[in-house]
């Protein structure tokens, strides 16, 4: 068996139509407004924000003598007040490898605004199997030995029953893709895999606010607190309002603007 780490890669981020947002603009009468958005992504829900009340100057809404300048202080009030509907337009899009399904098990429970795409041990035969090691199995050396020898055995099975089939000789490959299938119920949940993970900005920071928590599992504590590390200097304004602080090893990302 081989020893891995998961592993986060932002891979896609939402891109504004600079044409369609001047055309908006032009349209509500704020053709010269800008904005000092660190991010499209930011900017996007600036904008949406300030749709909700026409509030790109004074004067478009009568109601609205002044208005709050700056996309920090912007969206610093947004997650303030709680108006998380405005950061669910602007997308992120990741792959977390070396996950196990333990782990991906888990994340597909966040199903509201977000996408996954899983690699597929239908078609995907396995040979070596490869996994993480929790830090519990890793403080007993008694521990770690039944762990790898119960990870050797079945990554055993693997080759054997690809042995007994021809696997590797089959021309079929809808033969292939059944037995692929067949022999994956002989793969332990804990074996590492591959998942797309795409979410917005609010089912993002629900899902870091949740799963780095001391009473989470591990290994998605250890994915979403890299998670955090990537976006957090990416998009200050809208995850600057976060503190890290170390809980049994690991980053426990707070905010006092829980479920926004």
């Amino acid at each position: 068996m081989e020893f891995v780490e998961p592993k986060v890669f932002l891979i896609g981020e939402t891109r504004i139509i600079e044409e369609g947002l001047q055309a908006y603009l032009d349209h509500v009468g704020a053709p010269d407004w800008t904005t000092d958005a660190p991010s499209d992504s930011e900017r996007l829900c600036e904008v949406y924000g300030r749709l909700c009340y026409r509030s790109f100057g004074p004067g478009l809404n009568p109601n609205v003598t002044r208005v709050r300048q700056g996309n920090k202080p912007y969206l610093d009030h947004i997650l303030d007040v709680g108006h998380g509907s405005v950061v669910e337009h602007a997308m992120l899009n990741f792959v977390f490898a070396d996950v196990s399904r333990v782990m991906t098990h888990e994340l597909v429970r966040h199903r509201a605004g977000t996408a996954m795409s899983q690699e597929s041990l239908r078609y995907v035969r396995l040979d070596t199997l490869s996994a993480y090691v929790p830090t519990h199995i890793r403080e007993s050396e008694e521990g770690m030995e039944v762990f790898v020898k119960t990870f050797d055995q079945l990554e055993g099975i693997q080759a054997a029953l690809a042995e007994a089939y021809g696997i590797a000789e089959e021309k079929s490959f809808d033969r292939k893709k059944k037995l692929t299938s067949a022999f994956r119920r002989l793969a332990p949940i804990g074996l590492a895999t591959t998942i797309g993970w795409s979410c917005n900005f609010r089912s993002l920071r629900h899902v870091i606010e949740t799963r780095t928590a001391p009473d989470a599992e591990e290994e998605i504590r250890l994915v979403f607190g890299k998670v955090y590390e990537v976006v957090k200097d990416r998009y200050p304004n809208l995850m600057g309002d976060y503190e890290v602080v170390e809980a049994d090893g690991l980053p426990w990302v707070k905010t006092t603007h829980e479920k926004v």
